[in-house]
């Protein structure tokens, strides 16, 4: 569903990808680790169409939605009013098929967006995801300014969207054991470059790994 070879995207001098391959099947949860300033921002705006590859090539097998950094709700619009914009490509206006996957976003359907917390900010962005009937979701830190438990919920929300629509998932995350207990395989970004990948099971007991999350080389 994703399919990633070679690919260098650069802003201006700079190179923010530097031939970089990777692969998502159909149904998988994979996991994107690094540090920060790593590329995986970079990498889910080329995913989603934002940004132009200088080469090498994306193939997306179906819809792709992307939930980006920082949530980016339309703060002064309701609940219900962000949904409807996440439906405008696939012509999606009811939400009652993602409120009955995410209920709580019904009881908030007639809140402004920008009063509710982070972790409601993060539903409705899942809601708009969603609306647009995506094949592929990339979740770009899912887990970023939030408490932990609020990070378990919809960490649930999201393993239970790939178990019952099949939906297949890229997670790009800084915490690597969420990243771990959700996926089972991972590619871990250092310097723009992909330099570990694999199993989450063997990612986790590869030391170089812990040292690449916490901004130190993997040699």
């Amino acid at each position: 569903m994703i399919d990633v070879s070679d690919l260098v995207v650069s802003y201006g001098a700079a190179t923010a990808l530097d031939h970089v391959a990777l692969s998502v099947a159909r149904g998988e949860m994979v996991a994107l680790l690094g540090p920060n300033g790593a590329g995986k921002s970079t990498l889910a705006n080329t995913l989603a169409g934002l940004l132009t590859p200088a080469s090498g090539t994306v193939r997306i097998g179906g819809r792709l939605a992307l939930i980006p950094e920082g949530r980016q709700v339309f703060p002064d619009l309701s609940v219900a009013d962000n949904l409807a914009l996440g439906g405008w490509r696939s012509g999606l206006r009811d939400p009652s098929s993602v409120y009955r996957l995410l209920p709580q976003l019904a009881e908030l359907s007639h809140r402004r967006a920008g009063v509710l917390s982070g972790g409601e900010q993060q539903m409705v962005a899942f809601g708009q995801a969603l609306m647009s009937r995506p094949d592929v979701l990339v979740v770009d830190e899912l887990s970023l300014g939030l408490a932990p438990l609020l990070t378990a919920k919809l960490a649930g929300h999201l393993v239970e969207l790939n178990r019952t629509l099949g939906l297949t998932v890229l997670l790009i995350e800084q915490n690597a054991r969420l990243a771990f207990d959700l996926c089972e395989r991972a590619y871990v970004l250092e310097s723009a470059r992909v330099v570990a990948e694999g199993a989450c099971a063997e990612l986790a007991d590869d030391p170089r790994v812990a040292g690449a999350y916490l901004g130190g080389a993997i040699t």
